[in-house]
C-alpha cells in the first residue's frame, strides 16, 4: 500500500502524511446580523437562524443573508407580551374578520434601554365607528396606555400610525387594547410594533403622535372616510413633518373626494350635508373656530396678493378648507418651523355639527428659492 510521506528536518525523518490533512473541511461556520427583512409574505421580520427564530417564539418566512438565514416575522394576539421590535398585533383568527366582544390586550417591554419611542403602524385596522351623534368611541376602541397621553380611537384607520413617548429606562411597559362591544361587526385588525432606538435620526419630534417624512404625502385623521368616515370626538394631538434640506416651507391641499358631489375632504364643523364655508381665527363667533379645528401655524392662501400677503390666520374649520373665510377650497401655505399641525376636537357635535368626515390633505414642501421666504 503507497503512503506519501514528508520530510521534517528538525527531526532528520521521513513521516507520513495524515489523510485529513489533504482535504478542507465541509463544515463552514457562518455567521450574519440579525438585521431587518422582508419576508415571503412581505411582512417585515429580522433575519436569524432557524434555532433562534423558533426560541424566541417566531416564524420562518422565508430565506435572508444570501439563503444562510430564515427570515423571522413575529406576530402574537390577546393576552401577550413582547419585547421583539417589529412584532405584529393581530385580532384573534387573522386574518379572518373576528366578530367577538371583550378585551385584547398587548404589553410592549422595550427590547433595549436605549429605545426611546414606538411607533405603531395600522397595517389593518377595521372596528366599530363611532355613534352617530356626537361621534364619540362608545362601543369598539383602541387605546394605548402606559405612554404619553392618547385619544382613544375607533372605526377605519388602515395606513394611518402613531407614535408613542416610551419613557426612560426599561421599567415602562406601554399597553395595547382593543376593547369590542355592541353589535356584531366583522371587525381586523393587525397591528406593526416598531421600537425605536434615542439616536436615530428616525426619531419623531417631542410632542408628535404622528410623524411624517419626505418631500411630499399625506395626512389624515382618524377614521377619515370620505364616503362614511365619522370626524371623530375628544381628540387633542400634534402632527408633525421633518423639514428636509432646502427647504423653507409647506404647502397643504385638500384630498380629492370622487365619492361625493361636494368635497368632504376637509369637514370639521356644520352641517356637512349642505354646503359650509371655511372658518378661521380662535374666536367665538359664528365664524371662528372654538370647538373642533385643525391648527396651522400662520397659514395663508397659495397666491393671496399684497398687501394682503402678511396676514394669516392659525385655525381652520367649517367645511371647505381655506384661510380665508371662503366657499372656495384653496391650498394653504406656512412658513413656520418647524413644522406641525395641531388637531383638536371636543366631545359634542349634535345639533349644529353634523356628518363631518374630518380632513385629508396632501402636503408639498416649498423649497427655499421660492420667492415667498
Amino acid at each position: 500500500m503507497r503512503q506519501d510521506l514528508y520530510y521534517k528536518p528538525e527531526s532528520r525523518h521521513w513521516l507520513p502524511i495524515k489523510k485529513e490533512s489533504r482535504f478542507l473541511s465541509l463544515f463552514t461556520v457562518v455567521t450574519f446580523p440579525n438585521g431587518g427583512c422582508t419576508g415571503a409574505s412581505g411582512d417585515n421580520g429580522t433575519c436569524m437562524t432557524a434555532r433562534e427564530c423558533s426560541s424566541r417564539g417566531g416564524s420562518a418566512n422565508g430565506y435572508c443573508a444570501n439563503g444562510f438565514g430564515l427570515c423571522c416575522v413575529f406576530m402574537t394576539s390577546c393576552g401577550s407580551t413582547t419585547s421583539e421590535n417589529g412584532t405584529y398585533f393581530i385580532n384573534s383568527g387573522y386574518p379572518s374578520w373576528y366578530d367577538g366582544t371583550g378585551s385584547c390586550e398587548l404589553t410592549v417591554i422595550k427590547s433595549h434601554p436605549d429605545v426611546c419611542q414606538i411607533r405603531l403602524d395600522f397595517d389593518r385596522f377595521t372596528i366599530s365607528g363611532p355613534e352617530r351623534m356626537n361621534n364619540v368611541c362608545n362601543q369598539d376602541q383602541f387605546i394605548v396606555s402606559g405612554g404619553n397621553p392618547i385619544p382613544a380611537i375607533c372605526g377605519f384607520n388602515q395606513g394611518n400610525h402613531m407614535y408613542i413617548d416610551a419613557g426612560i429606562g426599561t421599567t415602562n411597559p406601554v399597553k395595547l387594547t382593543f376593547v369590542t362591544s355592541g353589535n356584531s361587526f366583522e371587525r381586523i385588525w393587525k397591528v406593526k410594533v416598531t421600537q425605536i432606538p434615542c439616536s436615530t435620526i428616525y426619531k419623531a419630534d417631542v410632542g408628535c403622535l404622528q410623524y411624517f417624512t419626505g418631500v411630499s404625502g399625506q395626512i389624515r385623521s382618524f377614521n377619515y372616510d370620505p364616503a362614511s368616515g365619522l370626524q371623530l370626538s375628544n381628540q387633542d394631538y400634534g402632527i408633525c413633518i421633518r423639514m428636509e434640506r432646502n427647504f423653507c416651507g409647506i404647502q397643504y391641499t385638500a384630498c380629492l373626494d370622487s365619492a361625493n358631489n361636494r368635497s368632504r375632504a376637509f369637514t370639521l364643523g356644520g352641517n356637512s350635508n349642505n354646503p359650509v364655508n371655511s372658518m378661521i381665527g380662535s374666536g367665538a363667533g359664528p365664524n371662528n373656530c372654538a370647538n373642533d379645528w385643525l391648527l396651522i401655524p400662520c397659514a395663508s392662501n397659495v397666491g393671496r396678493v399684497a398687501p394682503a400677503q402678511a396676514l394669516c390666520t392659525d385655525r381652520i374649520c367649517g367645511g371647505t378648507f381655506s384661510a380665508d373665510l371662503s366657499m372656495q377650497s384653496s391650498s394653504v401655505l406656512s412658513t413656520v418651523k418647524p413644522f406641525r399641525l395641531w388637531f383638536h376636537t371636543d366631545n359634542v357635535e349634535a345639533p349644529v355639527d353634523v356628518d363631518n368626515r374630518g380632513f385629508c390633505l396632501n402636503y408639498v414642501q416649498q423649497p427655499c428659492t421660492n420667492n415667498v421666504f
